[in-house]
């Protein structure tokens, strides 16, 4: 949420940011700021008959005391505790209005982000070299299947479109890739988290998805009560909520967090014939990094975070790129995103294994998310996070990359102690 001072002092320059995203926002912001006028009107209308209404209790009893009549002087405060109800009912209105329009502005993207949409992204750096072949490549669903990593069709037949199923060295690649980033982000110092997959809407609000994106997730209702829960699309959403309402003491900040989940999306539209196989499913598992931060230490947290998730694609050895995303292309609540983007060499294609985002104090401001700095005042915390990777195109980027002529793959070396094998071969 954008805080209500920033948009009343310099609301030319939000609205200018705000449309770097290719959004015009324009009215909204006018009609924040003129609610915003009336609500402190009637808040300083509030307080004045207050302050009379407790000069009146004192005065009172003092002329009662005296044995005079305080009838008259009674009877105007019974009018004007009645016109405190009405005006307190007109802020609580006003406050709701308010509060559901500052809900439907986007973060407002750092100065050095560029406008425009995914055409204005800007690749920053790449690593390694696009694979080369000497035979007939294949693509990664022709690979999974002939060596059995990866059973497509029974997966659909249980679970519907989007949906696969590990099986033999594909379920144990899964899960080595899994141990691997856990390991790696627990010997940086993360504490490893297994949050709950089902959350309350609180969650989704203080994350920046709801109300806004209430459509992209899956909901479970309780057939026996009211309670209702949504799917967590990533471990984002939990981890970020990990300090809601709170203020973190600033000798523990930076809080930095890993958490394993399944992830969880409900996409709208179709699925593109490329993006077939596990490039892109309505499940797949991520282990997702969260750091909070003091709000002058998040520039800092962002790039270790960045320097994080490509070491990780370094150490797995595949050839991928980072991109610089504009500011259209960026999520809803980030101000900054950085993209590490894998090759797909049958698709001839970079696809994003991790997005690494600085929220600023976006989602503190929802959450309520504070600390008390060395000036003894509490201020609102940064989060930030990054994929520490997702498994889903990481599995294709290996097997494709990683394929030899015979049919068969190499084992990246890092994944190695976790296999136990150097090469998956095509069952006998």
């Amino acid at each position: 949420m954008i805080d209500i001072k920033l948009i009343r002092e310099k609301a030319d320059e939000v609205k200018a940011k705000i449309k770097k995203r290719n959004m015009d926002l324009d009215s909204v912001v006018d009609s924040i700021i003129e609610i915003d006028a009336k609500r402190r009107e009637v808040i300083g209308k509030v307080e004045a008959m207050k302050a009379e209404q407790n000069a009146a209790s004192k005065e009172i009893p003092q002329i009662k005391k005296a044995g005079g009549d305080a009838s008259e002087i009674m009877a105007k405060m019974k009018e004007l505790v009645a016109q405190i109800k009405e005006e307190d009912a007109k802020l609580q209105e006003l406050d709701q209005k308010q509060k559901e329009l500052l809900l439907g502005l986007p973060n407002l993207p750092d100065d050095d982000v560029v406008a425009g949409d995914k055409e204005q992204n800007v690749p920053v750096r790449y690593f390694g070299e696009k694979p080369k072949f000497d035979f007939e490549a294949k693509n990664h669903v022709d690979l999974c299947e002939s060596l059995g990593m990866i059973d497509y069709q029974r997966g659909a037949k249980i679970a519907g479109s989007g949906s696969w199923l590990y099986r033999g060295w594909g379920s144990r690649l899964e899960w080595a890739l899994l141990n691997f980033f856990v390991n790696e982000h627990i010997a940086d110092g993360y504490e490893f988290i297994l949050p709950p997959h089902m959350l309350n809407y609180e969650c989704g609000y203080v994350a920046g998805q709801f109300p806004k994106f209430t459509d992209e997730v899956y909901w479970i209702q309780n057939p026996t009560s009211n309670d209702k829960k949504f799917m967590l699309p990533t471990a984002e959403t939990a981890l970020v909520n990990l300090h809601r309402d709170e203020i973190i003491p600033t000798e523990e900040l930076p809080k930095k967090y890993i958490a394993y989940t399944p992830c969880y999306r409900r996409e709208a539209g179709s699925y593109r014939s490329e993006e077939r196989g596990m490039i892109r499913g309505h499940q797949f598992n991520k282990v997702e990094m969260v750091q909070y931060t003091e709000d002058d230490k998040s520039d800092i947290a962002f790039e270790e975070l960045v320097g994080k998730a490509e070491r990780i694609v370094q150490e797995l050895g595949l050839h991928y790129r980072l991109s610089k995303l504009a500011a259209g292309d960026c999520s809803f609540s980030m101000a900054r995103t950085y993209d590490i983007e894998v090759w797909i060499p049958s698709m001839e294609i970079y696809k994003e294994v991790s997005s690494a985002s600085n929220a600023r104090d976006y989602q503190a401001r929802r959450g309520n998310i504070r600390y008390r700095g060395a000036d003894k005042k509490v201020h609102f915390a940064h989060t930030l996070n990054a994929s520490g990777l997702a498994t889903s195109r990481v599995i294709p980027a290996i097997v494709e990359q990683y394929q030899n002529a015979d049919g068969s793959v190499t084992v990246p070396e890092v994944l190695r102690p976790y296999m136990g094998i150097d090469v998956i071969k095509k069952p006998c």
